[in-house]
């Protein structure tokens, strides 16, 4: 069974509290059909153990071999994140993945009510490009291999990603000890529905 390696920190984007009884790391990659199947799992799944139970931590896994588009989604929800849009963009990308080209992620900034110019300046210049390739290394070190990955409190969850499976794993877990909890960032806004 595979470990995370890298801790929750402040670049990372978390759902939830900090002092959370469990930590639900996922691995997503924004073209992948697998991913937005289970976005509606995990926000189900997270509305049913409730923020003080459990905190989802997203990373990116972009497989730009296979997936053209989602590296510049990746990109997308960085620079939307920057702009405290992360988890609707998060949402929005994988509720259009049919469209991730640079006309339409330009539109989506728009109809979450972002700064245009700002995004797609943000989009293009590259700047988010070292924090994916940390997150995508981050994963290669813990092992994955395809998305979406799941950890539960550092074990990585290798059977499978149906609610009934993420629900038992976050109830068995015993709990993370704080001290390798890491930091977080504050929560910014409403989860995804």
């Amino acid at each position: 069974m595979s470990r995370l390696t890298q801790p929750v920190g402040p670049e990372d984007h978390v759902l939830g509290s900090a002092d959370a009884r469990v930590t639900v790391v996922e691995y997503v990659d924004y073209e992948c059909p697998s991913c937005a199947r289970a976005l509606g799992i995990v926000s189900d799944v997270m509305d049913q153990v409730g923020e003080d139970e459990a905190r989802l931590v997203v990373r990116h896994f972009p497989l730009a071999q296979i997936h053209p588009h989602a590296l510049g989604a990746a990109m997308a929800a960085e620079a939307a994140a920057a702009q405290g849009s992360f988890w609707s963009m998060h949402e929005m990308l994988f509720e259009n993945q049919l469209a991730l080209d640079a006309d339409s992620l330009a539109i989506y900034a728009d109809v979450l009510g972002l700064d245009v110019p700002r995004f797609v300046n943000d989009v293009t210049s590259g700047q988010y490009l070292p924090k994916i390739q940390a997150d995508f290394n981050a994963g290669v070190q813990d092992g994955v291999n395809g998305t979406p990955t799941f950890f539960i409190d550092g074990e990585r969850l290798d059977r499978g990603w149906e609610a009934e499976t993420l629900l038992d794993a976050i109830r068995q877990s015993p709990g993370e000890p704080k001290s390798r909890r890491g930091l977080t960032r504050p929560r910014r806004e409403h989860a995804p529905r």
